[in-house]
């Protein structure tokens, strides 16, 4: 497997996250630029969601990891609040959102998301924290277990070069 142990970085407040949040989501929609997709030696994706209840689109800028196949995971941290994130709650809602759109750098595609249980849930959560040890310091924060979510290619849409 290949590691994927990030830049260093200082732990940006919850207020902070959704803050940065936004402003990536706008960066990530207007460039395909490394120095916009690849922040803090991480890679990252556009998930848009419908809202379970207002029936709105909503998006978000997250990291993910590539787990030993190659596949996009990405980690409902929150940086361990005793919530999930509002993204997560969305796309566990099957009606609202049967399949994903997510944008990566110089590609769209259509993701039916994966919700890491079991044995893969242990295994990946194991090579996740091997290569970003916060998210184990995240989970020391909260009761909840932190979800890991796995975002297959299910329908490329768009391909950019």
């Amino acid at each position: 497997m290949v590691e994927q142990q990030n830049d260093e970085f200082i732990e940006p407040s919850p207020e902070e996250i959704v803050l940065f949040t936004r402003e990536h989501v706008s960066q990530l929609e207007q460039s395909d630029g490394d120095d916009v997709w690849h922040l803090a030696g991480m890679d990252h994706v556009l998930v848009h969601t419908v809202g379970r209840r207002s029936g709105r689109l909503h998006k978000v800028a997250l990291p993910f990891w590539a787990d030993e196949n190659g596949r996009r995971v990405v980690v409902a941290s929150f940086a361990g609040a005793a919530k999930h994130p509002s993204w997560y709650v969305n796309l566990t809602d099957r009606t609202a959102n049967p399949q994903l759109l997510v944008r990566v750098q110089r590609a769209t595609y259509w993701s039916t998301p994966e919700i890491l249980e079991a044995d893969e849930y242990a295994e990946t959560w194991t090579a996740l924290t091997a290569d970003r040890a916060y998210y184990a310091n995240y989970q020391t924060r909260t009761d909840r277990r932190i979800p890991l979510v796995r975002l297959p290619e299910t329908t490329l849409i768009a391909q950019r070069t």
